[in-house]
């Protein structure tokens, strides 16, 4: 089960606490125990804990951060959950293919996957820090999901494929893939770098490089390569 330990479920300000007694539960009863709060707006009380049914324990060893970076650092790939369709076709993945892609990735590394306010859900700058962005292709008519409903949905799909990854396992190739924090540390270098440069004069350049390195899903060893250019091109400046 340590696959399943590396798979993060983050919420983002939660209104009510019940929310996250609730999403507990969805997760328990899939095998997931790995709960990351983004400040919530209420604390885990006794609703919490009697909507949790039997997911105490879940709640118990709850993680809570201040905001969505901080939540996300340790992870190497990171899922957004979404309503929307604009500007995310390149990314989008449905419910299936997710599960099975974060047990995968979950072998090798921290996955999140994050849920965001039960009204607004993500804003475009979390979305944009996401690798991939979960849609749950429900009735064009009535599309509507509550947080725990969404999370128990995700979870299951998660767990078949972890099921099933158990009854046929595959040799992998294992791949050291960068932390967000690392990725996020060279698109910071890259901004700045580039701006100097007069290369990026508005923040429509940086969305398409950061789209651009984040489809291409890099390396450790990739992104240490791309690092080493920058500081050569800093150091040729001077």
């Amino acid at each position: 089960m340590n696959s399943l330990h590396n798979i993060k479920i983050v919420l983002i300000e939660t209104s009510h606490s019940g929310n996250i007694g609730s999403a507990a539960r969805a997760m328990k009863t899939m095998g997931l125990t790995q709960l990351r709060l983004v400040s919530p707006k209420q604390e885990i009380d006794d609703q919490a804990i009697a909507l949790s049914a039997g997911a105490k324990d879940v709640l118990e060893q709850v993680e809570i951060f201040e905001n969505f970076n901080d939540a996300v650092a340790d992870c190497q790939l990171v899922i957004g959950t979404s309503a929307r369709h604009r500007h995310l076709q390149s990314t989008l993945i449905e419910p299936r293919a997710c599960g099975e892609l974060t047990v995968q990735r979950a072998n090798q590394g921290n996955v999140g996957v994050i849920f965001g306010r039960e009204r607004v859900g993500l804003t475009n700058e979390e979305l944009l820090k996401c690798h991939y962005h979960l849609n749950v292709p429900t009735n064009p008519e009535y599309g509507s999901l509550n947080l725990a409903m969404a999370v128990q949905l995700v979870s299951y799909e998660i767990r078949m494929a972890w099921l099933n990854l158990q009854n046929k396992p595959q040799n992998l190739p294992l791949v050291d893939y960068p932390t967000t924090e690392a990725l996020e540390h060279f698109f910071a270098h890259t901004e700045s770098l580039y701006k100097e440069l007069g290369f990026i004069k508005n923040d429509a350049v940086m969305l398409k490089l950061r789209r651009l390195y984040q489809r291409a899903e890099l390396e450790s060893t990739e992104l240490n390569l791309l690092r080493g250019m920058l500081t050569a091109v800093e150091k040729y400046k001077k």
